[in-house]
């Protein structure tokens, strides 16, 4: 349990109320006890702050007086719920040791305060830094680096050659570093380009559950510090994230692309190859992005979804498009040429 004024003290609040109060979680203000931390960010809920039981709140200092329970106030209570959220609940990590069952290369450098689960594998000359956690049944290729505090969730694969940065959590079945979709036609049949690249990740990337991350095909891949990236994303090679850019599920991002810094791309997206995206760009869910961004801002392209008849008299209108514009730049002509007769 943690002491309010302690707690406090650590997510940089104000307190109003009793500071020697304890609280053990954390849990919505509907549902909060005396022995949760709630909190308040969106204003649609206030009339819960009103009613609430919890043990203590964290709210914006405009909402200081709207509950007479004890008050952590801030400015941004939504990331300090996080903070609290994070002190109240740490992460659950593994003795250090190495599963009987793991297979681990002898040319390998496993750090000592290192765990890793069962049936897992790790390959030739690859390096585990400090603290790092690997579950069971992840298979880390050879020359991998993966830095200090990382943890790799059961069944995540690394190939070859890629490098992970501090502090990264990778979930179950992801896949770093598979190869790029590179194809030559030959005139009668394909041919597999190899892809040679790596796949660099840097410090505090969250790779959600079945993401995929394919490796360079002559360059690398690279995702930069604090990136965070939902689930069943997949990530073309070559393509470049900007750091602390997030990502929601279910999105795909062709070749070569590069999205900026601090991105927000919403779920189910897809980006074409070889366009760039500039710093600070919000895409709506299930937009489809086919040419650079250079201005930041919100884009939007999905059509939201209409009853089955009235879609279908949307279709026809969308096909008569070409038609219709073709009969407006021929009304424009004959409207031209008759006010220049009338002039001249």
């Amino acid at each position: 349990m943690w002491r309010l004024a302690d707690l406090a003290e650590a997510i940089e609040a104000e307190l109003l109320g009793d500071a020697n109060a304890r609280v053990s979680g954390v849990a919505t203000l509907e549902r909060a006890d005396s022995h949760h931390l709630s909190f308040l960010s969106n204003p649609r809920y206030r009339p819960q702050l009103i009613k609430t039981k919890a043990g203590a709140v964290i709210v914006a200092n405009a909402d200081r007086e709207g509950t007479q329970v004890p008050r952590l106030i801030v400015n941004n209570p939504y990331a300090s719920y996080a903070r609290a959220a994070q002190l109240l609940h740490p992460e659950k990590r593994p003795a250090a040791g190495i599963h009987p069952s793991a297979v681990i290369d002898p040319s390998a450098e496993i750090a000592a305060n290192c765990s890793i689960g069962a049936h897992s594998s790790v390959g030739a000359h690859t390096r585990l830094s400090a603290g790092v956690v690997i579950g069971a049944g992840v298979r880390i290729g050879s020359g991998v680096l993966i830095g200090t505090d990382t943890r790799l969730h059961d069944n995540a694969t690394i190939y070859d050659d890629c490098s992970i940065g501090q502090r990264c959590i990778l979930h179950s079945g992801v896949v770093i570093g598979a190869d790029g979709f590179g194809m030559a036609w030959s005139g009668s049949s394909w041919i597999k380009i190899p892809q040679i690249g790596r796949v660099l990740i840097g410090d505090d990337v969250e790779v959600g559950a079945n993401t995929t991350i394919d490796r360079g095909a002559l360059d690398d891949t690279v995702i930069e510090e604090g990136v965070k990236l939902d689930n069943l994303i997949q990530i073309g090679h070559n393509v470049r994230i900007g750091a602390h850019t997030v990502i929601a599920g279910c999105t795909g991002i062709s070749g070569s692309t590069h999205i900026g810094r601090a991105c927000r791309i919403g779920g189910g997206v897809g980006i074409v190859g070889h366009v760039e995206i500039c710093d600070g760009t919000t895409v709506s869910g299930f937009s489809l992005i086919t040419k650079s961004i250079t201005e930041p801002g919100v884009y939007t392209s999905s059509i939201p979804s209409q009853p089955h008849r009235t879609w279908m008299h949307t279709l026809a209108a969308l096909r008569s498009l070409p038609e219709l514009s073709n009969t407006i730049h021929a009304l424009k002509r004959q409207y031209n040429d008759t006010t220049e007769d009338g002039q001249s």
